[in-house]
């Protein structure tokens, strides 16, 4: 069968996919050759053919594709780009595009009020739709709500998170309050002093935030919070070619006025260590670039000239930095001090050490950087003599011993110092911000999360694995929340919805932070070790986790690494080398505690405020008390991210959350420049293309019956405000005509399909005319859905009975058919064994018949045992039939007994008969001698009687005739009948010879009959001796039959 697309995708290793024309296809094979190059012609099979969409048809939402795959996902977004259309939606998830230029009217005021109190998908894409969709929730659900702002370094989530930010403060906050600007205002300052300049983003977040942004009840703004996450203290003594320290160094030099800048000591950034080792050039708008005076510009500034960016200008931004000081109402007392510290900070980063003379084994302050020494003792407000003593050296012990520390050991001490500083005046900057937007009233918040994102350089240390630790937990709860509780709800609420598979990080993530041996619970144990080394920490990792698919040794991916230098760790975004050499170092976040002592008698005011732990907050100060004076302070701050970190992911899992994917169109920071590989990646790391298929299956809209309800209670009339919840949506959304597939109800929600919520949130809010007609098709839908109703239940009814009537007759010919088979499953066994009693019986007969015929021993001892066979078998017979007439009160093993003996005797007698029947067919049929027959006839007696048997002479006197009757099995219970009723009798007391020629011709059960009920005492007598006489003779006969078995041959011992 052939197929009508035209256009398909093939996979581009620099575009991610090029567009393909179809040339032929067919159930099994697709040939098709590239666009922009047709010589080569493509074959693949058809069901793995990503088709293209038609031609200029770029969807607000991905989820509206004709043809939904990772292809057409790329190449709307792509298109939307460069039409300047930079927001995208994946069902409820807003894909955001860095434009890196600035887009006209597309943040405008006018902007703000076009989407303010508007639901998803009745605008076009934009962060300030996600914004007002969060506030909505906020309000409808009375639940708080946050906003992840997540990507790549460079992809724009600052300036995302701070029109968010913006757009809730004008929209819901008080017209002109302090409040509301004061939370606006707080992202310069906190940018100057977090942020900087990377390879891949010219304001680069180096910490994390979470605002906060309080409401009331009645959803006015009143208050917001701000908490700060890891700060990249390192780049503060060291940045890679091409980047630079944190925007305020740089802004001191550009905007200072000259005597700030002499006071301070400044003169241009080339001139410090912890500023020159990185770009030296300022941010400078063409308006400004010749405000600078030649003395605060580096040779770098002079030749190469500013750096450009669309809104950053370092000589402009001081200016604005220092008003937010007075708007966040920092004293200038205080604001003098910020300034000394910061100037302390660079001159402490130009002291360098010498190796000591042969009399002292510490090093020293070079003489060289003596001044800049004294300099940075004045402006921290701390002895000169005591900071370069405790740079050199430090106190350990109850004793308080001096040790003295090495040139390499001292740079260290020095630039821990400095770090400590710093970090501990961001932490008092956010303290100060928090202060000045109170948070008295707050019912529920807006939570806004911006953080680093995932990092990938050519070296990788210390901060690049917090960073990419807590992107792998981020990924985690977008997993959690958008696909595994996003299913989960659909099976909790009844909902059929094809499952999507997605790729789980958690052992990626219990590498990183498991307890004892993950690398973090390593690293802690490394650093508290008074030797540790980095080598012997990632020889642990790779010991300890040898077996582990997520870790791997560096010379595995060819990298220029010893095993014991780093690791590689593939995380969900991809495999990241890590570089060890610091990792300890960069862990402790603690000083010596001669040093905390040193800043703790500061002169400057605000310095010995931050580091009395007493006053400050810290949470590193906090721990710091626990630690024994006099001894090495050790305070882990991978434990301390990770704690902060798991409390980050517990508040995000107690609220709503929207997410705004953002993404890096190119690595040279160009508008109108799309890199497809790159970006397809990034989309696949947010894992946007599970995210595309399962909002397409599924129902990403929902809210609960009751709430709607209550939205939309004031518009109804009297008599459908009386309605359930339920009844009355179900009643609404027929009315209006929605499509059935466009919603689902469930167990308490009624879901929506992606962009069809907003649809039927405009049909509902129409003019008061139009709202009329709706009430009206409402009521005629509920009076329809009324008498439906009450005929199916009359059809309920009427089919129930019928149902309730088929059912009793079919219970009635069950139990027939139980019945039955429980009758024939009882008698099975009884009509087994008549079934065999009759089988036997003929085969009795048949016997009988074949004794008649036996003329050569007819008189002899032979057929008197076989007589007696035939007789005790025949009682047998009767006694089984007896038996299974009265079954219910005999076992039936006792029966299956009786038979077996039945049949062995039956089987006996006819091999017996077998055997003389050939001996008469080889004598010829000739008739034997008279006295040959008594002869045998009397040897035969004589072997029963005199013989192995061991009894006398005589015959068999039964003294209890009875016992005949009663139980003759008890006749055969021996083989030599000494255990029955039979008593030995002196053949001389009575003569019945008489009598024996006609009782040898009786049968088993005349004797017996004659032996009861004859007067005649010989007769009597008579039939008794033969009895006894058939009775030895069987009895023999079964025991030379047992005897035979026993030695293993069938033969018969015949009597003669």
């Amino acid at each position: 069968m052939q197929v009508n697309y035209k256009f398909c995708w093939l996979r581009d290793e620099s575009e991610g996919y090029a567009l393909a024309r179809i040339l032929q296809s067919n159930k099994d094979t697709t040939k098709c050759v590239l666009e922009k190059d047709s010589r080569k012609i493509f074959e693949l099979p058809t069901n793995e053919v990503l088709l293209a969409e038609p031609r200029d048809h770029f969807p607000d939402d991905n989820c509206a594709l004709i043809n939904l795959n990772e292809a057409t996902l790329l190449e709307n977004v792509r298109q939307r780009y460069m039409r300047d259309k930079i927001y995208t939606y994946v069902a409820n998830i807003l894909i955001a595009v860095n434009p890196y230029r600035e887009i006209p009217g597309l943040y405008s005021k006018e902007t703000v009020q076009m989407y303010r109190g508007k639901s998803l998908g009745v605008l076009p894409p934009h962060a300030f739709a996600i914004a007002d969709k969060a506030y909505r929730d906020m309000r409808m659900q009375k639940a708080s709500q946050a906003i992840v702002v997540s990507g790549e370094s460079g992809a724009g989530k600052t300036e995302t998170t701070k029109y968010v930010l913006r757009y809730l403060t004008e929209s819901y906050g008080a017209e002109a309050g302090i409040i509301e600007r004061n939370i606006i205002e707080s992202n310069p300052l906190l940018e100057a002093f977090g942020n900087a300049k990377t390879v891949r983003n010219n304001n680069s977040s180096r910490f994390g935030k979470f605002i906060e942004i309080s409401f009331t009840k009645a959803g006015a703004v009143c208050g917001g919070s701000i908490e700060h996450y890891i700060l990249e203290k390192s780049r503060l003594v060291g940045q890679a070619p091409g980047e630079r320290n944190f925007h305020f160094f740089y802004q001191m030099f550009a905007g200072a006025s000259e005597q700030l800048r002499k006071r301070l000591g400044l003169t241009n950034p080339a001139d410090f260590r912890y500023l020159s080792g990185g770009c030296t050039q300022y941010f400078l708008q063409d308006r400004n670039t010749k405000t600078l005076s030649p003395a605060v510009q580096s040779e770098d500034q002079k030749q190469l000239g500013p750096l450009k960016d669309i809104v950053m200008d370092d000589y402009e931004d001081f200016q604005t930095t220092v008003r937010v000081f007075d708007e966040m109402s920092i004293s200038a007392e205080d604001k003098e001090s910020l300034f000394a510290i910061l100037g302390g900070i660079l001159h402490l980063g130009n002291i360098i050490f010498d190796d000591g003379s042969a009399v002292q084994s510490c090093c020293r302050v070079s003489p060289k950087t003596e001044t800049s020494l004294a300099k940075a003792a004045d402006l921290l407000g701390v002895n000169k003599d005591t900071l370069a003593k405790d740079l050199t050296a430090r106190v350990t012990g109850a004793m308080g011993l001096k040790i003295a520390l090495s040139r390499e050991n001292a740079a260290n001490v020095r630039d821990g110092l400095a770090k400590v500083i710093y970090s501990r005046l961001f932490e008092w900057l956010v303290s100060m911000v928090n202060r000045a937007i109170p948070n008295t009233q707050q019912y529920t918040y807006v939570g806004l999360l911006d953080i680093a994102g995932f990092e990938h350089f050519e070296e990788n240390s210390f901060e690049q694995f917090c960073i990419n630790y807590c992107n792998e937990k981020l990924q985690q709860f977008f997993n959690e929340r958008i696909l595994k509780e996003e299913q989960i709800v659909y099976q909790r609420e009844g909902l059929s919805v094809q499952p999507v598979n997605f790729t789980d990080n958690q052992d990626c993530i219990d590498l990183m932070e498991g307890k004892k041996t993950g690398i973090m619970a390593l690293l802690d144990e490394e650093s508290r070790l008074p030797a540790g080394t980095a080598a012997h920490f990632t020889a642990e990792i790779h010991r300890i986790h040898a077996d582990n698919k997520r870790l791997m040794v560096p010379r595995k991916l060819k990298i220029k690494l010893r095993d014991e230098e780093g690791f590689v760790l593939y995380h969900f975004a991809g495999p990241v080398c890590y570089t060890t050499d610091k990792f300890i170092a960069k862990n402790n976040d603690a000083l010596h505690s001669s040093l905390e002592e040193l800043l703790h008698s500061s002169k400057n005011k605000l310095l010995r405020q931050m580091h009395n732990p007493n006053e400050s907050k810290s949470w590193t100060l906090k721990k710091l008390q626990r630690n024994v004076a006099g001894k090495i302070n050790f305070i882990s701050v991978a434990s301390k991210f990770s704690e902060q970190l798991n409390n980050l992911i517990l508040k995000l899992r107690s609220t709503g959350t929207n997410f705004i994917r953002c993404v890096k169109p190119n690595s040279i920071m160009s508008a109108h420049v799309f890199e497809g590989e790159s970006c397809l990646d990034q989309l696949r790391f947010f894992g946007l293309t599970d995210v595309l298929v399962l909002m397409q299956k599924g129902f990403p809209s929902r809210t609960q019956f009751t709430e709607l309800y209550e939205v939309y209670k004031p518009l109804l009339t009297k008599d459908l405000k009386r309605l359930e919840p339920r009844t009355f949506l179900k009643a609404l959304f027929n009315a209006l005509g929605i499509d059935d597939d466009h919603y689902k109800f469930g167990v308490s929600k009624v879901f929506f399909r992606a962009g069809k919520f907003a649809e039927f949130d405009d049909l509902l809010r129409m003019d008061p005319e139009h709202l009329t007609k709706l009430v009206q098709r409402v009521r005629i839908w509920i009076l329809h859905y009324r008498w439906r109703k009450a005929i199916y239940g009359a059809l309920c009814v009427i089919k129930l009975g019928k149902k309730i009537g088929y059912r009793q007759r079919m219970i009635i010919q069950a139990q027939k058919y139980v019945r039955g088979w429980l009758c024939r499953q009882k008698f099975k066994k009884i009509l087994d064994a008549l079934r065999q009693l009759r089988k036997l019986a003929a085969q009795l007969d048949k016997v009988k018949a074949q004794y008649e015929h036996l003329n050569g021993h007819k008189g002899t001892g032979l057929a008197n045992m076989i007589r007696t066979v035939v007789d005790q078998a025949a009682f047998e017979i009767a006694q089984i039939q007896r038996q299974l007439k009265d079954f219910d009160k005999v076992k039936y093993s006792d029966i299956e007994a009786g038979l077996a003996h039945l049949k062995a005797n039956i089987a006996d007698v006819q091999n017996e008969l077998r055997k003389h029947q050939e001996l008469e067919q080889q004598a010829g049929g000739q008739e034997q001698p008279e006295e040959k027959h008594e002869t045998l006839g009397e040897t035969a007696m004589n072997s029963l009687v005199n013989g192995e048997n061991g009894l006398m002479n005589g015959f068999i006197q039964p003294t209890l005739v009875e016992a005949v009757h009663a139980a003759p099995n008890s006749l055969l219970s021996t083989p030599n009948g000494e255990s029955s009723s039979f008593h030995l009798l002196d053949a001389q007391t009575v003569d019945t010879s008489v009598w024996d020629p006609e009782v040898e011709k009786m049968s088993y059960m005349e004797l017996m009959q004659r032996i009861g009920k004859s007067t005649d005492e010989l007769e009597k007598r008579a039939c008794e001796k033969e009895l006894s006489r058939r009775h030895i003779a069987f009895a023999q006969f079964k025991k030379e039959k047992l005897a035979s078995r026993a030695n293993g041959t069938t033969d018969f011992v015949t009597v003669k």
